[in-house]
């Protein structure tokens, strides 16, 4: 385990993306603790009153404006928008980062490995993706590993549920509806939740770590599976109708397994642990 020690100094934190659904509850989670700033992209009139937020589009704006007012310490990268403007804006940061000696907690994605489906993935494995999205992942992920290690906390995060992500809206409008949810029954997973990802993050930012995170649950599941028990919990006695979709006639994999980074007992996860966190 890595840790970098730096004498308990107070961070400023600058929040990527902290309107977003994930953005926003990694926001709430510090904000009591640090002085957080954070970034929105629509228009929205609360957030425009608060000093803390600042209007950022990444296809249009200069991110140096808001690093240059912010001075962070650590940056957190939760950005969503289109994937050119982002790898700029990525590449912006990363010259402040040398600069500055500021550090980057970049949130990635299990997709950085959807090209391998045999088994599932671990910190050190190399990173080989099918997707314009998994490679867009990873050509910010190899930007950040030239960069100074202690700089960099690159956390790589399977499917993430919540009671305000779009996934779980969608399905409960799909359910409202009367539409079928999609599941992929070959598909073999490991899933997160937004509140368990905020306690990780702020544990990270507590000891100083840096290096790669598998911050999905510590076991697998199928994804038909894990949805029909996930629906089960806030629709019970319903008729659900599910559509079957099978992109390979093979089980596939696409989970971020731990190995070489693993957190305290407190804050790893079963899949289990996300449904119930769904229903509390």
């Amino acid at each position: 385990m890595k840790v970098l020690g730096d004498g308990g100094k107070k961070h400023t934190i600058l929040i990527l993306g902290a309107s977003g659904f994930l953005g926003g509850a990694i926001y709430k989670e510090l904000c009591s603790y640090f002085k957080t700033f954070g970034t929105y992209r629509t228009p929205n009139k609360q957030l425009e009153k608060n000093k803390h937020f600042f209007n950022y589009v990444v296809e249009e704006d200069d991110i140096y404006e808001i690093l240059n007012a912010t001075k962070p310490t650590i940056i957190i990268s939760a950005l969503r928008g289109d994937f050119s403007a982002q790898v700029i804006a990525h590449t912006h940061v990363a010259e402040y980062m040398l600069e500055h000696k500021t550090k980057l907690i970049f949130l990635s994605s299990a997709n950085v490995f959807d090209a391998y489906s045999k088994y599932p993935s671990y910190e050190d494995d190399k990173t080989l993706s099918h997707s314009v999205y998994g490679h867009f992942k990873i050509k910010i992920e190899n930007m950040l590993l030239r960069l100074p290690k202690r700089q960099v906390a690159i956390l790589r995060l399977p499917m993430v549920f919540g009671k305000q992500s779009p996934r779980i809206f969608e399905i409960l409008q799909n359910l409202k509806d009367k539409e079928p949810i999609e599941v992929f029954p070959n598909l073999i997973l490991n899933v997160t939740c937004d509140s368990k990802v905020t306690q990780q993050i702020h544990y990270i930012i507590n000891r100083n770590k840096y290096g790669v995170y598998h911050l999905g649950s510590t076991d697998l599941v199928h994804h038909d599976d894990f949805v029909k028990d996930m629906v089960a919990q806030f629709n019970q006695n319903k008729k659900v109708i599910y559509k079957k979709v099978y992109t390979t006639n093979e089980d596939r994999y696409l989970a971020v397994l731990p190995k070489q980074n693993l957190l305290p007992k407190h804050l790893q996860l079963l899949s289990q642990d996300v449904i119930s966190e769904l229903n509390n």
